[in-house]
């Protein structure tokens, strides 16, 4: 029960990867508020130890009064689990359409940025907390025919190493995962050439899986990771170089 007595908030939480992380830190003993924007998704979520939450990550004052009160309803907030994110479409830079440019980048990581300024803001006074963000692979390489979706990426990276850095005189730490594809309800968004093209990449030849990035969450917001900060993990199956 490594999550005894912690209240977390996971973004994105009510499929795919969110939802395998929720279920992971409450099967351990946290109490954790879901934050999705599919209302249906977010019902079947709910459990003993988990609580639904509607909320557009987009909207920077929506994110503030709802982990206002998500912290007030589970008696404070020492985890954040950014996992909510879009792929945008598949298409070159020179083709791209400009409102799916920004509609990738305003969830990806204006998203990301409201929601670690404001879990910083709540867990700074009490001195400890966990927040992990999801960067990728394609933030690290840059993947054709997803400039949005590695642009993104290599801004969450650089967010979550500014804000690391920034608390290392708490023990609040701030780290990314850097997974390649894993099989999850994001996959809908790619073209099948586009996942072909992606799973040649991974010297394992196969996607990851949801429970495997989970448990490399989990490590990250457990005590045991004290000494990590402002750092990147990579879940690749070989692929990342550096």
């Amino acid at each position: 029960m490594r999550f005894e007595n912690r209240k977390a908030i996971v973004t994105g939480g009510a499929s795919g990867i969110g939802a395998a992380i929720a279920q992971r830190l409450a099967s351990e003993g946290a109490q954790v508020t879901v934050w999705d924007i599919n209302p249906a998704a977010l019902e079947a979520m709910q459990g003993p130890f988990i609580t639904g939450q509607q909320v557009d990550v987009t909207d920077a004052a929506q994110v503030g009064a709802a982990m206002d009160a998500a912290a007030e309803a589970m008696g404070g907030l020492d985890t954040l689990v950014c996992s909510a994110g879009i792929t945008g479409p598949n298409t070159t830079v020179i083709d791209y359409p400009v409102d799916d440019w920004h509609r990738v980048l305003n969830l990806n990581i204006n998203g990301v940025f409201y929601c670690n300024k404001h879990a910083a803001r709540i867990m700074r006074p009490h001195g400890f907390g966990r927040i992990v963000n999801f960067a990728s692979i394609a933030g690290k390489e840059g993947n054709p025919n997803a400039s949005a979706y590695s642009t993104s990426k290599a801004a969450v990276i650089g967010l979550t190493k500014s804000l690391g850095k920034e608390l290392c005189d708490t023990q609040i730490t701030v780290n990314a995962v850097a997974p390649a594809v894993v099989e999850s309800p994001i996959l809908a968004q790619m073209t099948p050439e586009f996942i072909d093209y992606m799973k040649s990449k991974i010297p394992m030849g196969r996607f990851g899986t949801v429970e495997e990035i989970a448990s490399m969450v989990c490590w990250l917001a457990s005590a045991e990771a004290s000494f990590t900060t402002a750092a990147v993990f990579d879940q690749s199956g070989g692929r990342a170089t550096y």
